[in-house]
């Protein structure tokens, strides 16, 4: 089982890797988009997916992200790739709130999740996410400001990036979202 991986990154396209280790290019497929340009040395906490026609490297900046892309992957009808995706769109907290929430209308934004999926989901980890005492405003917030954006035309994938380059409160992180997702396009 290959669990981490420390190297440079030689090749980044959306949703994977190389990073070279000791020479072996290993490809690791990622959600991570602030992991760095081509030569940037990282480390990954990895995951091995091992299927009949194929072995697949997941790799997360931080270990509790890893821990909980294995506890989604182990829900019936969540394979490596929706856990990914789901990881990818909305912070890990804000995922882990919803769930202790039991708010399936916030998972089935995610794509390949639909309501069946995302009850499953809530029934299978509500007891291993702890008790939210907090308002939940971050929570709601983080919702909001993806549903402006969607509602913007934008996609959930790039509207969950620019967002998580914002702080403030939601109208403050949509402007810096529309800033950074506009200055995207202008370069384009």
């Amino acid at each position: 089982m290959i669990a981490q991986l420390i190297g440079k990154i030689t090749y980044k396209e959306i949703g994977f890797v190389i990073l070279d280790v000791a020479g072996v290019g290993y490809k690791v497929h990622t959600g991570i988009t602030d992991m760095g340009d081509v030569g940037a040395s990282v480390r990954l906490w990895t995951h091995l997916s091992v299927r009949e026609d194929a072995l697949d490297l997941y790799g997360f900046k931080e270990q509790g992200e890893l821990e909980f892309f294995e506890d989604l992957i182990k829900i019936s009808g969540i394979g490596p790739k929706t856990a990914l995706s789901i990881l990818s769109l909305a912070p890990m907290q804000s995922i882990r709130e919803a769930i202790s929430r039991s708010d399936s209308g916030y998972l089935i934004k995610f794509a390949g999740v639909g309501k069946k999926t995302a009850e499953k989901i809530i029934l299978e980890l509500s007891d291993k996410m702890p008790k939210i005492t907090s308002t939940g405003a971050g929570w709601q917030e983080e919702s909001d400001a993806l549903e402006a954006l969607v509602s913007l035309g934008y996609g959930k994938k790039e509207a969950s990036e620019a967002l998580r380059a914002s702080s403030g409160g939601t109208g403050e992180r949509v402007k810096q979202a529309l800033r950074k997702l506009g200055g995207k396009n202008s370069n384009a």
